[in-house]
């Protein structure tokens, strides 16, 4: 197997976990009313440009991770588990509800970052 071979199996590997993030986000949105999704949307946009300051490139290093082979795989499978104990750990929780949870945690890292 040439690394040619290797960099086109991560690649497609991305791609399908870019296509079940994709699925993901189609069956969260599909599942609920517009003026509900409308208000997380407001609650969720709120706390990215909270976190796009103190992660500026954030966007650009997603994108980069599906460049290089194999890393939003592993990426995306590290968020999925991580997705499916926060759902274990709380039974009625929804989508929005780990969103709001990954965000907060991210910007409480970078808060105890920065002092």
């Amino acid at each position: 197997m040439s690394y040619l071979d290797i960099c086109i199996i991560g690649w497609n590997l991305n791609a399908f976990m870019f296509v079940v993030n994709f699925l993901i986000a189609i069956r969260v949105i599909s599942t609920q009313d517009r003026s509900k999704l409308q208000e997380e949307s407001m609650v969720l946009k709120e706390l990215k440009e909270e976190l796009e300051e103190y992660y500026p490139n954030r966007t650009i290093t997603t994108l980069i991770t599906y460049l290089i082979p194999f890393t939003a795989f592993f990426r995306m499978i590290f968020r999925l588990v991580e997705m499916f104990f926060f759902f274990q750990k709380n039974k009625e929780a929804k989508m929005f509800d780990y969103m709001v949870f990954k965000y907060s945690s991210d910007i409480n890292k970078a808060k105890n970052s920065v002092l």
